[in-house]
This record gives structure tokens, C-alpha cells and sequence, in this order.
């Protein structure tokens, strides 16, 4: 019998005596189908591939085997040609994968491979038996074929053939964490396999422009040279710190040198603010990799301030290597949406874009919440780059901004992930976590619990060599008007506050005291605005000229700021310090510098003076410690430790986040996808008219009503961006949505996360004020 085919074209096995040809997708722009039998075999090879020296490697081809087999049905061959709709052509892998082969994770891996893992609870399992297969199909869909005998056979024809043994990747649930973990790592290897090969299909010769590049692999010799050279012609050679302060600096390098001989696991990296992190812990992971044959470098930051300053200087290092070397992902750069391949983006960014779908790069950059929630999503997109994180460097620089409410969890999941897949988790901070603390509860979802190494064996005795602040812990509140005399007196200051219309009331009244060198700055400004508002000040620092900066708490963390004189809200201990570290940070003044800090007196309930119940229970717990020890010393480690086992004795980690615990154990991928937020409100992007600047936002504005937005848009959109959290009912009459582009190239529907500001609410020293801001601010 004659297969119909999608066109009169249409060619067949049965042509040359094998019966007729199945597809896996239609046409492209040469006109070809693309064979199923091909499609299967490639994707099992690239998801074995993948999973490289995992013991599940058989696993991993078994599900790429299976995973389109629905496809051989006959209704899904009308599908394809525009005759058939709403069809389940995945239900039936999973089925095959579970029922003879056991494989739990390969049944739950096809079975979300479009719509998501799902549950690997034992009534959920059930349904996967051919009798019951009908239950496990969405509502609205149907089976593209019921009979699995009938798909085993036409694949069978083709010539596939099934691994008969494997090793299971899911042997048991009793650490939940783990196993899930372990089913989203194969079932990364099954969906970007998948994408790879259908995207591959679809990017033909015609469309060259667009095809994936392969990125250049992790040359870690290569690389390790030119992080010695930068160090030695473009820091060392500049460096303005006291021989005190690049001493300590060269013996957190050469720290760093010596441990990445040891064997892979978790760390963590111990030093002050200001004493070269962000190049010492590079070189532990180039000579980490380069030790042990590691592939990938993958840096986790929680704030975007950070990161962008980050990229920066690791492109520097990196200034003659291939193109697409350092990759920078986060959910401004325009580069985390998936796209049809209808999207008009080309060149570099097109690359850039299609490499950070699956971080195909030897160093990559991302978020907190990028990676995190990606280790506890159930989506493909989100899931498909874990594969990557196999054989790796992973460091979370700013470790102490991992959310208390998700630490046990999170925890685990590392823990299993570095103990499992030849890989390193690094935390580094100047204030380090005393997870270990939690390993007890840790442990009960993942069999090791939290035993990390220290990278700097003498972290005490860095810290006390680094004395360069004098901390003055004052005990009565004071009104806003006496502190802004007290900080007018000084010739240049920081001030940090906890909230942002604290900043912006001092600011207010500072500007009316002294006209010029007062600045603001908070995220309330767009990225542009704020690096201009950094450099400026630095230059006037550096000139000696009067300056004082009043900000929020955007400021503390990994911003390269040096002042003689810090003042700082009273707040949790770890922020505290990331403002100390603002102070005397090259240790040029000839004696300490000062640190004041202060409570404001225009609060009545304590708790509005912060900006989550979290920040206050820290905030708390800080001044518990500030009354048994008196002026607590933020130089000594031991004192952050006293700190964070207090802090988790108060805010008990464990029973934070009870629906998220109730997800993990009930096995419900979904559910856990739900749970697991980095931040826990929606936010949005305002793209906003900045200064001189104003051009470009009306040429991204004009566009994006002609054009609609699109990837490339978005890049250029984020410089002028100013993110808020989502307001309940709408956005209010201040802005409009932008439109999003459709797939044939024209403007259609509206974005529900980028919306372009209308009136004048952007200020050239304050940023976005608008009517609503108290309720829209992201503290």
C-alpha cells in the first residue's frame, strides 16, 4: 500500500520495495522532509552523547529511540499535511520506555518532551500502561495511534533498533531531590537533542544565516595563559592598593592556584570584599578544568549589576579568543525566549541567542534564577541546557544570596548534582553561609547532605589582615534632617539605605544643602544611568573632589566603589559588611576607614523599615548578635557563622516553603516548577528616556510599534530598562505594552513584560517616579 504522502512528490520506501516513508516534520526551505527514521536515530545518538560517562547513557538513546514514535501513525502523517489536529504522538514512547524496559526517567522525559515533565508518582505511572494510556493524555487531544504493537513494528521496518539492557537512571524515590534531579538531567539530554535536530533540519543551506555555529571548546591551558597575562599587564601593573592590600590579594591567587589540584565536589571560597575574587576564582577553575578534564566554566551571580561588570572583565581577558567564548545569559539580554524559526534575527546575536538556549560555551555567565530555577523546572526550554552543567566548574559568586526559604532544596540538588556528574559547586562570598549547618536536613533529600571544602585553608588570617574599616554600631535612632547634617559635614560619603524612598527622602534633603556632587542611585535607574552615575562618582572620588552618593542596597554587592566614609542602615549582618566593603577598599587612607551605622526615627513599626519580613528577621537576628557581643566584628568568619546558624534557628529553612517540600515529595515536576521562585513576584521591564539617550528610545519605541520587539530589540532595549514588580489589575496609564513580533515578521499581539513609558516620570536624577511608585518599587 501506498503511504499518502504530503505532496505528488512524495517519495516512499515502497518505491524500492521497503513500504512507505514516515516524517517527523514537514518541509524546509529546500523543499526536503525530514525522514523519522532519521530523526530517531540522530536524536538517540546526541542524547547518548550527552549524557556522556553518566551510567544512564542507554537510558538517554532508548528515550531519543522512542521518544516521536507516536509518529508512525497515520494520523499523524495528515497532521502534517494541514489534515489532523490535536494529537498526543509522545504518550506512546513513554509507554514503550516503562512498561518492557523500566526506564521510569526515559517514560517521564518523552512524555514531557512538549508539554513538561509531569509526575512520577505510582497512579501517575499506571496510566502509562497501554490499557491506560487513553488516561494520560491531556484534555483536547487524542492518541495519534493507540496500538503500540503497530508503532513497534513500523519503527522495527525502518531498521531501528532498541537497546535491550540498560541501567536505570531513576533506581529509586528515596531521595527526592536527587531523583528528580536525575530525571531532568536526562531529560535535558532527550529535549536538546530534539531541538538540535529538528532546528538543524530547518536551517538549511538557504538559510546559512541562521544556522547554529558551533561553539570553540574550553581550551584550559590556552586560557589559564591569558588570565596570568591580564593579571600581570593590566591589574597587577594598575593595581592603586596599599602593598598590604595586593599582598592579601596575591595570597587569595595563589590559594586558589593550590586548591584546584583536588578532586571535583563542593567548595567554597572565603574572602574579604575587595581582595580579588572575581580573577582568583577564575584561575580555580580554568586549572580545576584543566586538572580534571572538566569542559565548562559556569559562573552564577544573583544581580544583574554584577554580572554585566563580570562579562566585562572576563571579555577582557578573553579579548583574543574565538568569538561566542564568554557567554552572557540572563532575562534581560533578549536571548532566554524560544523562537520560531519564522524570527528575522541574524549574524552575531543570532548566534549568541541560539548558544544560550542549550550554553553551548566553554564560560558562561548567568543569574540565580536562571540556573536554579532551571535545576527545578519541568519546561524543555528551561531544562534543556542542565546536560551542560555535566563535567564543569559552577561558581555562585554572592553565595549568601541564595533565598533561605529555598535552601535545604536547593541545597541538595547541588550536592547530588556535583557528587553524580564529575562536576564542582563553588560558593564564594566575603560573608559565607553556615549551610553545613542544614546538612542534616539536607540529607534528607539527597543522600551527602552539604560537606564543601575551603578553597582558603587561612580565611581567618586574610580577613584580620585586611583590617581597613573602623565600624561604629550606633544604638539611637536618628532623625532624617540630624543625619544629613552629619553626612554634609563629610567631603565625600556613601550612604546606603534599606528602602528606596528612604534614599530618595535624604537625597531630597542633602540636594538642598549642597547643590553639586550629590547623586542617587538606585534600580529605580536604568543600567546606562547607572554606570553614568558610577563613573562620575568615581572621578570625582579620584579627584578628591566633594561627593556623596546616596543609594539602596544595589550598590553593596560587587560594585567597584572606594569611599573614606560609609554610612549604612541598620540591616542583616551579611549587607552590613557588602557596605563595609564599599570603605577604605584599596586601603590607600592612612588610617581606617568609617563605617557608621544608624537607625532612621520615622518609622513607628520596625518592620516597615525594611523591605521583606525575611530582611527584617535578618536585620533582627543581627541586632541579637550586636547586644551579646557588643561591636560585632565583620572581619572574623567565625562571627558570620554564629550569624547564619542563628538566623536559620529563627527562620527554620526547612519549613519555609512547605508547598514546595509537599511538590518534591509527591513527585510532581509541575508543582516544584510552581514552588521553586527565585523572586517570588512577577516583574516586568520599562523601557524609559534617559538623558541623551533620549534618541534611542524613541527609535526602540518607534520599531517596536512598526516592528513589533523581537531578541535583537530586547538587547538593545536594556540599557534603557527599568524593571518593576507587576502591578495587580493591569499597568496603569504611564506606560503601554510593547508589541511582540509575530511569526511572519509583522506587529501583532502585546507583550505582557516589556511596556515603554508614556509622560514624563523619568527624572535625570531620580530615574522612573512615577504616580504609583510605592506600590510598583522593587526594593
Amino acid at each position: 500500500m501506498r503511504f499518502p504522502g504530503p505532496d505528488s512528490n512524495f517519495a516512499t520506501h515502497e518505491e524500492r520495495g521497503r513500504g512507505p516513508t514516515f516524517y517527523a516534520h514537514s518541509a524546509n526551505n529546500d523543499g526536503a522532509w525530514h525522514p523519522l527514521v532519521d530523526h530517531l536515530r540522530m536524536v538517540g545518538d546526541m542524547a547518548a552523547d550527552f549524557a556522556g560517562a553518566a551510567r544512564w547513557r542507554e537510558e538517554a538513546r532508548l528515550a531519543g529511540l522512542l521518544h516521536d514514535i507516536g509518529k508512525y501513525a497515520n494520523r499523524f502523517q495528515r497532521r502534517l499535511q494541514g489534515k489532523e489536529k490535536g494529537l498526543d504522538h509522545w504518550s506512546q514512547g513513554a509507554s514503550l520506555a516503562l512498561i518492557p524496559q523500566k526506564a521510569v526517567a526515559a517514560a517521564l522525559a518523552i512524555q514531557g518532551h512538549h508539554i513538561g515533565l509531569q509526575r512520577g508518582d505510582t497512579d501517575s505511572l499506571r496510566q502509562l500502561d497501554a490499557p491506560n494510556l487513553a488516561k494520560a493524555v491531556l484534555p483536547g487531544l487524542d492518541l495519534s495511534e493507540s496500538d503500540l504493537t503497530l508503532l513497534g513494528q513500523r519503527a522495527s521496518d525502518d531498521g531501528l533498533a532498541f537497546p535491550q539492557t540498560i541501567e536505570p537512571c531513576l533506581q529509586n524515590w528515596k531521595y527526592a531531590v536527587a531523583a528528580m534531579l536525575d530525571v531532568r538531567m536526562l531529560f535535558s539530554c532527550l529535549v536538546d537533542a530534539d531541538f538540535l535536530d529538528t532546528e538543524a533540519h530547518f536551517n538549511t543551506v538557504q538559510n546559512d544565516a541562521k544556522a547554529r555555529r558551533v561553539a570553540p571548546p574550553l581550551d584550559a591551558a590556552a586560557a589559564i595563559a591569558a588570565l596570568h597575562e591580564f593579571m600581570e599587564h593590566t591589574i597587577r601593573e594598575k593595581s592603586a592598593g596599599t602593598d598590604d592590600v595586593r599582598t592579601m590579594r596575591e595570597d587569595l591567587w595563589q590559594a586558589c592556584g593550590d586548591m584546584s589540584k583536588s578532586a571535583p565536589g563542593l567548595f567554597t571560597l572565603t574572602a574579604p570584599t575587595g581582595s580579588g575574587k572575581t580573577l582568583a576564582m577564575l584561575r580555580f577553575a580554568l586549572e580545576h578544568a584543566k586538572e580534571h578534564n572538566l569542559r565548562r566554566i559556569v559562573i552564577v551571580i544573583p544581580f544583574l549589576t554584577v554580572l554585566e561588570q563580570t562579562a566585562e572583565i572576563y571579555r577582557s581577558v578573553f579579548c583574543n579568543f574565538p568569538d561566542r567564548y564568554v557567554l552572557e545569559h540572563h532575562s534581560l539580554a533578549g536571548l532566554g525566549a524560544e523562537h520560531s524559526r519564522h524570527d528575522a534575527e541574524s549574524g552575531a546575536s543570532q548566534q549568541q541567542r541560539l548558544l544560550s538556549q542549550n550554553w553551548d560555551a566553554p564560560i558562561v555567565l548567568t543569574t540565580n534564577v536562571q540556573l536554579l530555577e532551571s535545576l527545578f523546572s519541568n519546561r524543555p526550554s528551561a531544562c534543556r541546557k542542565l546536560h551542560r552543567l555535566m563535567q564543569s566548574v559552577v561558581i555562585f559568586d554572592e553565595a549568601q544570596n541564595v533565598p533561605t526559604s529555598l535552601a535545604v532544596p536547593t541545597l541538595a540538588a547541588l550536592s547530588s548534582f556535583a557528587s553524580n556528574y564529575n562536576s564542582s559547586v563553588v560558593f564564594a562570598t566575603a560573608t559565607q553561609p553556615a549551610f553545613d549547618a542544614l546538612s542534616n536536613e539536607i540529607s534528607r533529600h539527597s543522600s551527602l547532605g552539604w560537606n564543601p571544602k575551603e578553597i582558603v585553608t587561612e580565611c581567618e588570617e586574610l580577613f584580620n589582615r585586611l583590617d581597613r574599616v573602623h565600624i561604629d554600631w550606633r544604638n539611637k535612632p536618628v532623625e532624617w534632617s540630624e543625619l544629613a547634617t552629619e553626612i554634609a559635614m563629610e567631603t565625600q560619603a556613601l550612604v546606603i539605605c534599606n528602602l528606596k524612598r528612604h534614599a530618595l527622602a535624604l537625597h531630597d534633603i542633602l540636594q538642598k544643602k549642597e547643590t553639586d556632587g550629590v547623586f542617587h542611585l538606585s534600580t529605580n535607574l536604568c543600567p546606562g544611568h547607572r554606570r553614568d552615575i558610577l563613573a562620575r562618582v568615581r572621578s570625582r572620588l579620584e579627584e578628591n573632589r566633594p561627593c556623596w552618593l546616596i543609594s539602596t542596597q544595589c550598590v553593596e554587592a560587587g560594585v567597584d566603589i572606594d569611599f573614606p566614609t560609609v554610612f549604612r542602615a541598620f540591616g542583616p549582618l551579611d549587607a552590613v559588611a557588602q557596605a563595609a566593603g564599599r570603605c577604605n577598599r584599596e586601603g590607600r587612607l592612612k588610617g581606617q576607614g568609617r563605617v557608621i551605622i544608624f537607625e532612621a526615627k520615622d518609622v513607628a513599626e520596625a518592620r516597615r523599615q525594611y523591605p521583606t519580613f525575611a530582611y527584617y528577621q535578618a536585620a533582627e537576628v543581627t541586632r541579637l548578635l550586636w547586644k551579646e557581643h557588643g561591636a560585632v566584628d565583620l572581619s572574623s568568619p567565625a562571627i558570620f557563622r554564629e550569624y547564619y546558624k542563628n538566623l536559620y534557628d529563627v527562620a527554620k529553612p526547612e519549613s519555609l516553603n512547605p508547598d514546595l517540600i509537599d511538590a518534591i515529595n509527591a513527585r510532581d515536576f509541575a508543582k516544584v516548577a510552581r514552588h521553586y521562585r527565585i523572586i517570588e513576584k512577577d516583574t516586568l521591564q520599562i523601557l524609559v528616556p534617559w538623558g541623551d539617550r533620549t534618541d534611542q528610545f524613541y527609535n526602540l519605541r518607534d520599531q517596536a510599534e512598526r516592528e513589533g520587539i523581537s531578541a535583537g530589540w530586547m538587547r538593545r532595549a536594556q540599557e534603557l530598562s527599568v524593571s518593576l514588580y507587576k502591578p495587580r489589575g493591569g499597568m496603569p496609564a504611564w506606560a503601554i505594552p510593547a508589541k511582540l513580533r509575530a511569526r511572519n515578521g509583522v506587529a501583532a499581539g502585546l507583550s505582557d513584560e516589556w511596556f515603554i513609558l508614556e509622560g514624563n516620570f523619568y527624572n535625570d536624577t531620580l530615574g522612573l517616579v512615577p504616580p504609583e511608585r510605592d506600590q510598583l518599587f522593587i526594593a
